[in-house]
């Protein structure tokens, strides 16, 4: 690689990389958080349905990214990027061409809201399921090809610019992909819900366009590891018992994070009115990792990473509890809020903080349990806690949501809905408990853990 001077220079590849990141971001948040909406409002699943499909679709693009990893590095990264955005922009467009399908087969009616007529018992809504494959792969290969661009395009002297660069870039798409998701619903009802496909195909089409022009990457692809190496890593990491029990603790945190897009939509929609804001409220939590990480990672610098994940999980049983607040606070405004949308603002907040004390440090200490000179490789299966968390926190979500806050088409009469929805604030006091196991479970794995090492140490 050609040297690069220590400024904020970089190579057209590495800048051409961080624009599509967040043209890619912007697409892909702005979907996943209405997902189990369009899932449901469009398409005609049930909550447990649209939560266990959203949780797969999740699931997949953390388990997938090691192995499209390996095969960008056999084709090169501009042609991955190409095939990636290709993907993507096929997997958006059909989210946005299948509703009008359905509507052409006599299907479904749009007005401002959509009328179902026949998708619900019917197989059609299933036609999602090869369209989510096509954006899955598509969106494996992203995560594996910047982040290596990143590391080939810069060097010693640059390389922590060059990842705060990414970064930034990763947080500005995330808050402009979900910020768009109101407006679109505010003018068009639940067909915003499919417009904001055809947003997020056109900011995949525009991130392959612009790879075709402008990237140009260093060479040395081919380098990487076989997918049968990547496989025999796999089945070390899942048989060494002390990363396992960690990456299970761990999963019950991102079971609680991942219901700012599993559970609560739905929730605010049905709890706090069609007026709330819900993607917005999601846009609290990157703000508070953006502003705090830094300031949390110099407190901690001198903790152990065990003690500053600690730190962390002991928060979330108050976000959740949070959350859980609102629906017993009434319905009159507070602080000209609803009171369910106030508090999941709070505890959202406090989920971002909670992520400050927890992923950075998280990465660090499963670096450290890696054999030497293994740590790249099994830093690739270091987020199988997001890979169990998608499945188990939105198929749990899905049961919850249609147990205590069920939808309005289920009920005959406004009161009969709301009693139905008198014990909503369950669903956050389920997850308090989840939270509050695993923030035990990591105190309890942090003792036993010490404990090994010093015997070890004095044998």
């Amino acid at each position: 690689m050609t040297d690069q001077a220590t400024t904020w220079r970089f190579s057209r590849a590495f800048w051409t990389a961080n624009v599509v990141e967040l043209l890619e971001r912007a697409a892909w948040y702005g979907v996943f958080v209405a997902i189990t909406l369009y899932l449901s409002r469009i398409l005609g699943f049930s909550d447990i349905e649209a939560a266990v499909i959203s949780g797969v679709f999740s699931a997949g693009l953390y388990l997938l990214p090691t192995f499209s990893g390996a095969y960008a590095d056999r084709i090169g990264f501009k042609n991955a990027l190409l095939l990636a955005f290709g993907l993507l922009t096929a997997g958006y467009g059909s989210m946005w061409v299948l509703p009008a399908l359905l509507e052409s087969a006599g299907l479904a009616v749009y007005g401002r809201e959509v009328q179902l007529l026949g998708v619900r018992e019917g197989w059609h809504k299933w036609l999602f399921i090869p369209v989510m494959l096509v954006v899955m792969v598509g969106g494996s290969f992203i995560k594996s090809v910047i982040t290596g661009t990143v590391a080939k395009e810069t060097n010693e002297a640059n390389r922590a610019r060059g990842y705060s660069l990414f970064y930034g870039m990763v947080n500005v798409g995330a808050f402009s992909g979900k910020t768009i998701v109101k407006p679109l619903r505010v003018s068009l009802g639940n067909r915003g819900l499919v417009v904001l496909n055809l947003f997020a195909a056109a900011m995949t089409l525009l991130a392959f366009v612009l790879v075709a022009l402008f990237y140009r990457g260093q060479p040395g692809e081919g380098e990487g590891k076989s997918l049968r190496e990547i496989w025999r890593a796999l089945v070390a990491v899942c048989t060494r018992l002390r990363l396992v029990v960690l990456i299970v603790i761990i999963t019950g945190f991102w079971m609680v994070q991942n219901q700012l897009y599993a559970t609560m939509p739905k929730y605010v929609l049905r709890m706090a009115g069609e007026d709330a804001s819900p993607s917005w409220y999601a846009n609290v939590n990157p703000a508070v990792v953006v502003v705090f990480v830094g300031l949390v990672t110099q407190l901690m610098r001198r903790r152990s990473a065990l003690f500053s994940m600690t730190a962390g999980m002991l928060i979330m049983p108050f976000s959740a509890l949070c959350m859980a607040m609102g629906n017993l606070l009434g319905s009159g405004p507070v602080l000209g809020m609803h009171p369910v949308a106030l508090m999941m603002v709070a505890g959202i907040g406090l989920q971002g903080l909670a992520e400050c004390f927890i992923s950075p440090r998280y990465l660090e200490y499963f670096s450290k349990q890696a054999p030497a000179g293994q740590e790249g490789l099994y830093l690739g299966f270091s987020h199988l806690h997001t890979f169990l968390s998608s499945i188990l926190g939105f198929s749990l979500s899905g049961v919850l949501l249609d147990r205590y806050c069920p939808p309005r088409d289920r009920f005959a009469t406004d009161a009969a809905w709301a009693a139905a929805k008198a014990h909503a604030h369950y669903i956050w006091l389920v997850f308090m408990g989840v939270a509050v196991l695993a923030g035990l479970g990591l105190v309890v794995y942090g003792a036993v853990t010490r404990r090994m090492d010093r015997r070890a140490d004095r044998q």
